[in-house]
């Protein structure tokens, strides 16, 4: 079935959305069918805090207790959705002094959100997001109609990362996997690793005695950890000069799955970064793979066991 239910700024150049909110007639049709659309936030006004939406040439108007589902509505959370899409339904037209204003609610949305889409998923299940911003514990991320949810540092990498934002980019849209639910507050939390594949998956990739490009993630006092792929990582000799975030060309010296090591020799770093672009590293066909039950990283002749449980 079609997800409806997307983050926001996935319907404001679709056609339909367009239509839509393009002309009186179009919201009109709206209210009466009950359609989520979007729109552009052009301004917010410091004394009542409602919001403004371009909906070509008709005001609309979300108030400051329509601008987001939830008891605690804070200023920053409405003041930093001006030149953003936001997700809405109509609620009213009013029509005065030959003025049009569409009356509207972000809340009406995403409480739509919520109960038909958000409360039926159970964990393990692979839905898109949009990120909204990192703080150093994790990534908040948009799961749809703007609604909220955290992916905390440990479920973003299997490979060691100082930061979310040494993987993502602000606004980048991915593929995350419902890791648990509370039904009681409506908070869902997220993971993303167990799409970036197992240690095998990964380190198959790679033979002894090739040199590859790296990324510098932790130096520590028995060696510098260099990450391969966003899942795989090895151990490399201690070298001088080098610093955390360089990248590196680094000469594979052995690959032993038993003990998920990898051992490295640095030859050369340089600052320049690649362009992130996390989904070609996805190991799952999201197109196709909908919801996993559990996820082993570890290989099956490892000791040490790496995994993750869903249903």
């Amino acid at each position: 079935m079609l997800n409806k239910y997307l983050p926001e700024g996935s319907l404001i150049s679709t056609p339909e959305n367009r239509e839509y909110i393009s002309s009186l007639q179009g919201l009109e049709r709206a209210r009466s069918e009950g359609k989520i659309l979007e729109g552009i936030v052009t301004k917010c006004d410091s004394n009542s805090m409602r919001l403004y939406v371009d909906l070509y040439g008709i005001t609309g108007i979300i108030e400051r207790e329509e601008c987001l589902l939830g008891d605690e509505i804070k200023d920053i959370a409405i003041i930093t959705r001006v030149g953003k899409a936001v997700a809405f339904k109509v609620m009213q037209i009013e029509k005065k002094d030959g003025e049009v204003k569409a009356i509207l609610s972000r809340r009406a949305a995403q409480r739509e959100c919520m109960d038909n889409y958000l409360m039926d998923l159970t964990p393990g299940d692979i839905i898109p997001a949009k990120i909204t911003h990192f703080e150093m514990f994790g990534a908040f991320l948009d799961i749809g109609c703007g609604i909220a949810s955290l992916m905390s540092i440990d479920s973003v990498s299997v490979s060691r990362i100082s930061s979310p934002k040494d993987r993502f980019l602000e606004r980048e849209e991915l593929n995350v996997i419902v890791k648990s639910i509370d039904y009681e507050t409506g908070r869902i939390y997220v993971s993303t690793k167990e799409l970036f594949g197992t240690w095998e998956e990964n380190a198959r990739e790679y033979s002894a005695g090739q040199t590859v490009f790296g990324i510098i993630r932790s130096i520590e006092s028995y060696g510098i950890f260099v990450e391969l792929a966003p899942n795989l990582a090895g151990l490399a000799e201690l070298k001088e000069g080098v610093k955390v975030g360089e990248s590196c060309a680094v000469y594979i010296k052995s690959i032993i799955p038993e003990k998920m090591k990898i051992k490295l020799v640095i030859i050369d770093t340089y600052d320049e970064l690649p362009p992130l672009d996390t989904k070609k590293h996805y190991k799952i066909d999201t197109t196709k793979i909908k919801h996993i039950s559990s996820w082993r990283y570890s290989p099956s002749c490892c000791e040490r066991i790496i995994e993750t449980a869903f249903d």
